[in-house]
């Protein structure tokens, strides 16, 4: 079959008009580029260009490799294509590729740190290709090429790594074969093969099957072991239609022709082919424990289900996040580049693929962490059949891939600037992952595996219907959109929004069968606070705050989302008239600011405006375990214009009392205050005050009062280009979360995902 295009990051379904709404909104696309030295005076503006940029030009043209210590390029990939394989839609021309492109630079960032700029080179030629290239070395510590036809990404790829003297790496083929042979190396351990007599079929001649079998070929497989197949069928010695040299090289003598005959008997399918290629019958064929890894996207050789019904002795792999075993690239490019990288690597090289696959490999043995764990509700995965790759989210990976690769580079002799003391760079890595993205993907993940009925309260409002139906595509459960049916979907069409699908629910509260027993719920709780009956049923009727709190503290809903049309304070108290605190427990609200790749809780942003002493300790302590929740270990900073008594104030004295009130208490995490914010985040200032409890800097800040958090977290966002996410509530009874005026549609799904993460908890 022909080769199937892999996926950096397959998941769930999208409209197409979400897709380019996300690519166009607000700054089109998906990079900026943001100065990393401070431009604010003359002086900056002196040293940054002239006069005193001369200085680092002179350094560098008298010793080349300083530009490794004074400008980007030691952490600089481009990502290169003509768009002559796009995705899985072919040749569409370099400018159509941008898009993935500028995906997969980001992705570089996201997951390892790297900076990438994409480029698109318009020819077909390969000489011109090739040409324009070579001559970009000097910017670049290393060059990712991506969405090249085969054969011309071989010869490409082959001359620019002569030509070169940084990495050269072309995607599409060695990403795909390095996972693939990570997860095929924890399957012959679980199945209990040998690779010396392992058979493996290998269906697709692409760039990604050539690699893959290259690959397992280097790794110790035997060549007569392994037939490949393309449209024509087996590529077999003496055979002349549509081959070339790349085909030609694996070429094995053999009386098999078809994919079909090939299969008989073997232990292993690689798929890199297309939708349907592989056939129940073939399986059937297979050996004892067959191995099936059906990469095609976005649709598999075959599925899992489909291999159920014939065989239950079968380990899969797919290149979707919906099954187990996902081949995803993005487990592998980010940090080999990342390895190449630090090490000033010349090349990638068998070696440092091959350690690659075997630390994903190693990786997947190990016991699974917390963060990891979470997102499998309780169900920690473990190695065996379901489990033969990692996750892409598991945070061990920038700490264990590049090490690896690291170390493959300096034992071969590529590596200009070996890494003396792995350990040491190993929990440098970990310094540079974004725990706030990683903190969201595994909340989503969690809910997708128990998916939770949402309510978006004010489900007339064009983002609202957008987040439902963001919420829905990506599996997180069913949305109920609370408002008037007929404006809803008149609102809808006017939108182009869909929401004719399974998932969405549009509930009318004047029209519910439920009205009545909510308004005799609220009028229960509320008799005693002057509310007559007929006021609880014009709120239930009216008012979808009230109506949604109350389906939800009946259990007619597992949470909702609010906040689009009135402010928090209002929203709040609605909610607070159906759904109590947890008993023990004190409601605030948690803002997570991450600022360059730094994250930091900050409470109360939402609730108590001048907090008392006590106030102030519970607050703490509610605040404590929500970083444990996602994943944190706490260290509280309470905050004030002061540090330990000086200037003295009554302010201040509040806080002093606060952590004596947690010094009772005898809590279990770390706190100590008051301090003044530059203090609790500054590493150096705080080694001014010995006595200070803390063992590190502050990750959850404590504020003094609600207007210090609310103009301290939006300052951070206008003026510090911080991400704020929040406030979250938290503390109440059932899971309840209110947007800002105005959110858009991504912040709901956000926020509607973290109620989903919460209910039960």
């Amino acid at each position: 079959m022909a080769s199937g295009k892999k996926s950096d990051n397959a998941g769930p379904s999208v409209g197409a008009q979400e897709a380019l709404d996300f690519h166009a909104m607000g700054r089109p696309g998906k990079l900026e580029i943001s100065p990393t030295k401070p431009m604010a005076t003359q002086r900056d503006l002196s040293l940054a260009y002239s006069p005193g940029v001369a200085v680092p030009v002179l350094a560098i043209a008298e010793d080349p490799s300083r530009a490794f210590d004074y400008t980007t390029r030691g952490n600089m990939v481009a990502v290169i294509s003509n768009g002559t394989a796009i995705l899985g839609l072919g040749n569409l021309g370099a400018l159509a590729s941008k898009p993935v492109m500028e995906g997969k630079a980001v992705l570089f960032k996201r997951f390892a740190d790297v900076d990438s700029i994409d480029l698109e080179v318009d020819t077909t030629d390969v000489d011109e290709f090739i040409n324009c290239v070579r001559y970009l070395g000097p910017s670049f510590g290393g060059i990712n090429l991506e969405d090249i036809k085969a054969p011309d990404c071989f010869i490409i790829e082959q001359r620019l790594r002569e030509l070169m003297d940084i990495p050269v790496f072309h995607d599409d083929q060695h990403g795909t074969a390095i996972i693939a042979a990570a997860g095929l190396i924890n399957a012959l351990e679980v199945t209990g093969r040998d690779v010396k007599t392992t058979k493996l079929v290998c269906n697709g001649a692409g760039s990604a099957g050539i690699a893959c079998i290259e690959l397992i070929k280097a790794m110790g497989f035997a060549p007569e072991n392994i037939t490949l197949c393309d449209t024509k069928g087996v590529v077999y010695q003496g055979r002349t239609e549509g081959m070339n040299q790349w085909k030609s090289a694996h070429a094995v003598e053999t009386d098999a022709r078809s994919l079909a005959d090939a299969m008989e008997g073997a232990d292993v399918f690689f798929g890199l082919s297309a939708k349907g290629a592989l056939t129940p019958t073939m399986v059937q064929s297979m050996a004892k424990n067959p191995i099936i890894f059906a990469m095609a996207n976005p649709d598999p050789e075959i599925t899992p289900e489909e291999v159920a019904e014939i065989r239950t002795d079968a380990i899969m792999a797919t290149g979707r996040s919906d099954y187990p075993n996902q081949v995803n690239n993005v487990l592998g490019f980010p940090y080999i580049f990342r390895g190449a990288l630090d090490v000033r690597a010349t090349t990638i090289n068998d070696e440092m693929k091959i350690a690659a696959a075997r630390a994903l490999a190693d990786l997947a043995r190990k016991d699974v962490p917390d963060d990891v764990a979470a997102a499998y509700q309780g169900n920690r995965p473990k190695f065996g059949p379901n489990y033969v790759i990692p996750v892409p989210f598991d945070p061990r990976l920038i700490s264990a891939i590049p090490v690896a690769v690291a170390k493959a580079a300096m034992d071969t002799g590529v590596a200009r600037r070996p890494i003396l003391d792995l350990d040491k760079y190993a929990n440098e890595l970990s310094a540079r992952r974004d725990p706030i993205a990683s903190t969201l993907q595994r909340i989503y993940d969690r809910v997708r595996r128990q998916p939770k009925r949402i309510v978006f309260t004010e489900g007339e409002e064009e983002q609202m219907m957008r987040a439902a139906v963001s919420y829905v595509n990506q599996r997180l459960g069913t949305a109920i959109l609370l408002g008037r049916d007929d404006v809803i979907k008149e609102n809808a069409r006017n939108a182009g929004v869909d929401l004719d699908k399974p998932g969405i629910e549009i509930i009318n509260a004047r029209l519910s069968r439920r009205n009545a027993i909510y308004a005799d719920f609220l009028y229960e709780r509320l008799q005693r606070q002057g509310f007559l009956f007929r006021d609880c049923q014009r709120l239930i009727n009216n008012d979808r705050n009230h109506f949604a709190a109350a389906m939800v503290a009946l259990g007619d809903a597992d949470g909702m989302v609010t906040g689009v049309t009135r402010n928090y304070s209002t929203a709040l108290e609605d909610v607070r008239r159906a759904i109590d605190a947890k008993p023990g427990h004190r409601v605030i609200g948690v803002s997570i600011a991450l600022c360059r790749g730094r994250t930091v809780l900050v409470a109360d942003t939402a609730v108590h405006d001048m907090p008392n002493a006590e106030q102030i300790a519970d607050i703490a302590e509610e605040a404590a375990g929500f970083a444990r929740r996602m994943g944190y270990e706490p260290r509280i900073a309470m905050l004030a214009y002061s540090t330990f008594g000086h200037p003295a104030g009554e302010r201040s004295e509040r806080i002093q009392e606060a952590v004596k009130i947690l010094d009772k208490r005898r809590v279990d995490f770390e706190y100590d205050g008051e301090m003044a914010a530059d203090v609790a985040l500054n590493p150096r200032l705080m080694q001014q005050y010995p006595f200070c409890r803390l063992s590190g800097p502050a990750n959850v800040l404590i504020m003094p009062a609600f207007h210090s958090a609310s103009i301290s977290t939006k300052m951070l966002q206008e003026l510090g280009g911080c991400t704020v996410i929040g406030p979250l509530l938290v503390g109440l009874n059932k899971p309840v979360q209110i947007v800002p005026l105005n959110a858009k549609d991504s912040d709901i799904v956000n926020m509607a995902a973290i109620a989903a993460f919460t209910a039960g908890a």
